[in-house]
């Protein structure tokens, strides 16, 4: 099994896929190979799909920051105002993992608050600069699957794709709580632009690697110099548990071709049982121009109670020692700029301090019944605390070293 389409995004791991089968008859050589023939058009029409999701939040943060914002957070950065963070629309066409030549693509477009944190050096005139509302193209890939090296073949994606690192994806639908970790906003790239090929030399063992123009760049580089993205899957007891260390290596620094970036993550789904589900995520982040490490983990737990309802909590600490990676960005535009190597234009757009940060966060997926053309509405209650040591005081205006928010989402699938 293709551990990268389980990977990117990795909590696909959570989810399984119904398969029927056609009852046994006897038929004639030649009504076989038109049965079969019409199998394969079927499968192929099957792969086709324009699907999407659109997701509303708000956070509710207790101390009512007078900036507005939730500290260290990015798809819920804004505190105490509803938003709409993401309205998607994808069309696809996935490879055929039976094993022959193959070919499938990708595009999926955004619009909402979530698109100002992935946007991609040289796709400035996608994000509207200075409003809270933007669009982006997260993914523009084509993939093609070869039948050759070993019995699983080898898949090429080209293009723009979404990062293999982190425990947690952009689209929400694969996550299990609502809010990110640290990780994930700061730890981990969002996409990258570039070329990666995957290679299937058993059932349980990937081994991906590739060449991108960076983290979070398509046709604009802020310097000259490419990087490099891969990693080992693996897919252990009859799918049960997945695993994925990842890496991308590269000069990430306006203007500077030398100085090496490096984010490296290791993420672990187990299901323990049906019901209990294990989530790690490992990271350690490195910038050789700043001479700046981060390092860290988080652990969460889901319990399926029933096929409705589904309790997560997560426990997580990332230590940021420069105080070079943790930061908000008050200015819808300030992000962009300051991936650009650009001096940022909020004076609220600030940066933490050399601390340790902790958090937990406890929530709910709640699945209700919906009506068609849509295919299922989730609604995700949580509470989150958020606290900095070294007697930091990096939230709420930065005067406290303790954040309590809560939230809650709603995600319409269609």
């Amino acid at each position: 099994m293709n551990l990268v389409a389980k990977f990117t995004p990795l909590m696909a791991a959570l989810f399984s896929i119904a398969a029927g089968q056609l009852g046994a008859q006897t038929l004639t050589p030649a009504e076989e190979a038109i049965r079969n023939e019409v199998l394969e058009q079927s499968e192929a029409k099957s792969r086709l799909a324009i699907y999407g999701w659109v997701e509303s939040s708000i956070t509710g943060n207790f101390a009512s920051p007078e900036d507005n914002q939730n500290f260290g957070r990015l798809f819920d950065d804004r505190s105490n105002e509803f938003v709409m963070n993401q309205a998607v629309i994808t069309a696809e066409r996935a490879l055929d993992p039976k094993g022959g030549f193959d070919w499938g693509f990708k595009l999926q477009l955004m619009f909402g608050t979530d698109a100002r944190y992935i946007h991609s050096l040289g796709m400035r005139h996608h994000q509207a600069g200075t409003g809270l509302y933007q669009g982006d193209i997260p993914e523009a890939y084509l993939s093609l699957h070869l039948p050759i090296l070993t019995e699983g073949g080898l898949d090429v994606t080209l293009g723009k794709f979404i990062s293999l690192e982190g425990a947690e994806t952009v689209d929400p639908r694969l996550n299990a709580l609502f809010s990110h970790t640290y990780i994930f906003n700061f730890g981990i790239p969002a996409n990258h632009t570039g070329a990666l090929f995957t290679l299937h030399p058993t059932s349980w063992l990937d081994l991906i690697a590739g060449v991108t123009r960076g983290v979070n760049t398509s046709i604009d580089d802020n310097n000259d110099s490419p990087a490099f993205h891969g990693g080992i899957g693996l897919n252990l007891n009859e799918g049960k548990v997945i695993a994925l260390a990842s890496t991308h290596i590269g000069p990430e620094t306006s203007g500077n071709d030398s100085d090496l970036r490096y984010f490296n993550d290791i993420a672990i789904t187990w299901k323990v049982t049906d019901k209990l589900t294990s989530i790690t995520d490992i990271n350690y982040a490195r910038d050789g121009g700043a001479d700046a490490d981060a390092y860290g983990a988080a652990q969460t737990l889901t319990y399926a109670i029933n096929d409705t309802l589904t309790a997560a909590v997560r426990g997580e600490i990332w230590r940021d020692d420069k105080g070079f990676y943790v930061a908000q960005f008050a200015n819808p535009g300030d992000a962009l700029r300051a991936l650009g190597g650009e001096p940022t234009i909020d004076p609220r757009t600030v940066a933490g301090a050399r601390t340790t940060y902790g958090a937990l966060t406890i929530g709910l997926s709640i699945k209700l019944p919906v009506p068609k053309p849509f295919t299922s509405l989730t609604i995700r209650p949580e509470l989150r605390v958020d606290h900095a040591f070294d007697n930091t005081h990096p939230f709420n205006d930065s005067s406290d070293n303790t954040m309590f928010t809560a939230a809650l989402d709603a995600i319409l699938t269609f």
